[in-house]
């Protein structure tokens, strides 16, 4: 079984470049302390690592 993550956005991404902000986006943060669950694979560390000043990370 894959190894499963909770993503929070805690910090806000006004006056944060584009590509941050499509990040977010793509992770699936529409607002700030929401809880996303994810499933750890590469493509999903990569981008949580491009925003990792805006996020919490948490193993479940």
């Amino acid at each position: 079984m894959a190894k499963e993550i909770i993503v929070t956005q805690v910090r806000s991404a006004i006056n944060k470049p584009k590509d941050q902000k499509a990040t977010l986006i793509a992770l699936g943060c529409k607002k700030l302390n929401v809880p996303i669950h994810k499933t750890a694979s590469p493509q999903v560390l990569g981008m949580i690592n491009k925003v990792k000043h805006l996020v919490k990370v948490e193993d479940k």
